[in-house]
């Protein structure tokens, strides 16, 4: 798959990039840790730039969110859990990981779509329940703009840094990955704690 990544961006430049983010949006099994990285790693050959980079990335990213918003807007939870069940395994998702992801923005609102674009396995999902949701559209792709502009600055740099070894990307990335969704699940835990203790009292 690296190698097929590494023609498309050669080839297509900023709007190969823009296509392959757009992918790993709709189709996860397209890791998103080896195209940042590669796409950073062609900034120090003069090929691209590194701002340029981190926009095509967030572009993409921001335009393939958009058609899972609006299938949980209009296609519904319960019709997209049944159709995970049977099909999920071809495009590397589950049920369970929509109920997650559905879980983590009924608790925490809006602001997950910010902070679920650096989490892995959830941040494509987390577009479908704020669909559900009803999230305003200019909202989500206001706070799906800031996160993914984050995450694609943080794999394009690393990129950049590693230079040729950008395939070791995925092993700094993915410590700092782990933090970020150990945070949030502490956070969960904590706030549910608090929630039962008030209402025991």
């Amino acid at each position: 798959m690296s190698e097929w990544i590494k023609s498309v961006i050669q080839g297509f430049s900023y709007p190969g990039i823009i296509f392959l983010m757009f992918l790993e949006n709709v189709f996860p099994p397209i890791p998103s840790e080896l195209i940042m990285p590669l796409a950073g790693f062609f900034s120090t050959t003069g090929e691209l730039s590194l701002f340029g980079t981190i926009v095509a990335g967030t572009v993409g990213s921001v335009l393939g969110a958009v058609p899972l918003y609006y299938l949980g807007k209009y296609a519904g939870e319960e019709r997209l859990r049944r159709w995970l069940d049977r099909w999920g395994k071809w495009v590397g998702l589950s049920a369970r990981d929509l109920k997650k992801s559905r879980s983590w923005f009924d608790r925490h609102g809006a602001k997950t779509v910010l902070f679920c674009r650096v989490v892995p396995g959830v941040r494509s999902l987390i577009s479908i329940p704020a669909g559900v949701a009803g999230m305003p559209i200019v909202l989500f792709l206001m706070f799906t703009t800031i996160g993914s502009a984050v995450w694609t600055a943080m794999l394009a740099c690393a990129g950049r840094a590693l230079g040729g070894n950008y395939d070791q990307v995925e092993r700094v990335v993915g410590p700092i990955s782990t933090a970020v969704m150990i945070g949030i699940v502490a956070v969960i835990v904590v706030r549910a704690f608090r929630q039962r203790r008030t209402a025991s009292r």
